[in-house]
């Protein structure tokens, strides 16, 4: 059992973020079992007969806030992150993208680049993360394995494609339906409480809709989540329905595919409809928005404003590589540019998104588009204690402190000046893993620099 005593912030919604200040947390066996703020630390010490060395007293100018939650990060495109920004989606997909992931069914070369990834994300406080890993399912299987080592919790996709894609890239049908149950029953019978699997249609344009109706069986089957792209670029938006003789759009794929549920993500939506909008609510399928991927390589920006306005659930992805950087504040700030850059040509009265909003976006946000905000996302008593230890006062970095300023405007300053330096501590299920994924990171890279040949 631990106590942690100091200034907690989170949201209880997104219009409603809580600084709570003198706050006593317990957490016992990973579950949060006690809350209050203005708290007599000492007499709650006594009554949960905690010892002194489990209670953390954080620092004036720390804070503890929920972990951060990146709801669309493709794992094997972390080596190619921050280059091959030059081309639009489709041709981006076929330069870059495609051949990177190919090289993964070579096991060597998957631990190497997955074991750095998972280690940065959660060395970033990205405490859960969904994941696309490739066609193949060994290192898919290896990419769960990894991220149940380093201690992050992690939805793992084996991705699924069975045409409209390279001949050294592709799957049979009847072997993409076989390999993706063989992955979803080996991973779950591994049985790491944090880790899971989730069907995985790379999108409509790779898919047909046969293959995407048998992944649909067996994600009811199994109860597993579903995760796809929607709507990403002009191009695709096209190509997608053209394929797909009677679908009405590119969310109807998906409708008739039976693809569209509670636990649905669908990365992107720029170009939804009013009508698209309207099917994603009725089946209460969320969205995760990537700006940087966005508009690095020109995909164009997504109005998240409108989306919630129609009651959907909206979180953040990095979306590497196509998004360059692997950290969720990264995501976040991006998001409030895209948005201050759309309320440019809207009327006065729209609101562009804030630090407050990107907050509940990367936290409780991203836990309800991933289905389980009743797990995560904030400090409600029984759930998991995922949490992110913040220290305003590191000596390196941008971050500036001073005298006289209110907290919200020290929040608002680390959303948009801080990075993993401030990150003191990470918890996932009330594990601190920063440390370790940090070292498994270092270590990685000393040897990397011996062995850069693999990664080149």
């Amino acid at each position: 059992m631990k106590l942690f005593y100091g200034l907690v912030i989170h949201s209880k919604s997104i219009d409603d973020l809580r600084f709570l200040p003198n706050t006593a947390l317990v957490v016992d066996h990973g579950k949060i079992v006690f809350i209050e703020d203005n708290a007599d630390v000492d007499k709650i010490q006594q009554q949960h007969q905690i010892s002194a060395e489990n209670v953390i007293v954080l620092k004036e100018n720390e804070f503890l806030m929920p972990g951060m939650i990146d709801t669309h990060i493709h794992a094997p495109q972390y080596v190619n992150a921050g280059f091959g920004l030059d081309l639009p989606l489709l041709g981006w997909l076929n330069k870059y993208t495609f051949p990177t992931e190919s090289r993964f069914s070579d096991l060597n070369f998957a631990d190497e680049v997955y074991t750095r990834v998972v280690a940065n994300t959660l060395s970033n406080g990205t405490t859960t993360a969904m994941y696309f890993a490739t066609i193949h399912k060994e290192s898919a299987l290896l990419l769960g394995d990894i991220a149940h080592q380093i201690g992050q919790r992690a939805f793992v996709g084996k991705v699924s494609m069975d045409q409209n894609s390279p001949d050294y890239y592709i799957e049979e049908k009847s072997s993409a339906i076989k390999e993706i149950e063989d992955f979803i029953v080996t991973l779950q019978s591994k049985k790491y409480p944090n880790v899971q699997p989730v069907i995985t249609p790379r999108f409509a344009i790779t898919c047909s809709m046969d293959l995407m109706k048998n992944l649909s069986q067996l994600a009811a089957k199994y109860d597993v989540n579903i995760q796809t792209h929607v709507s990403e670029n002009p191009a695709e938006c096209e190509v997608a329905v053209s394929l797909h003789e009677g679908c009405r759009d590119y969310v109807d794929i998906y409708a008739q595919a039976n693809l569209l549920t509670a636990k649905t993500i669908l990365a992107h939506g720029i170009y939804l409809s009013d009508k698209e909008l309207e099917v994603l609510h009725k089946y209460q399928t969320s969205i995760s928005h990537c700006p940087n991927s966005n508009c690095s390589i020109r995909s164009g920006m997504c109005d998240v404003r409108r989306l919630m306005t129609q009651g959907l659930h909206v979180g953040l992805g990095t979306d590497v590589s196509g998004g360059f950087s692997p950290s969720i504040l990264d995501a976040m700030r991006f998001a409030i540019t895209v948005s201050n850059l759309l309320s440019l040509s809207k009327s006065e009265d729209y609101k562009p998104l804030n630090y407050k909003d990107v907050f509940f976006m990367s936290t409780l946000g991203g836990a309800q588009a991933l289905g389980i905000g009743d797990k995560i996302g904030n400090f409600e008593v029984g759930k998991d204690f995922d949490a992110l230890v913040i220290n305003l006062a590191q000596t390196d970095g941008n971050l500036e402190l001073w005298l006289n300023e209110s907290i919200e405007n020290r929040l608002s300053k680390w959303i948009h000046l801080g990075d993993d330096r401030s990150i003191s501590r990470v918890y996932v299920h009330g594990v601190e893993v920063k440390e370790g994924a940090s070292n498994v990171l270092r270590v990685k890279r000393l040897g990397g620099k011996r062995k850069s040949t693999e990664i080149n």
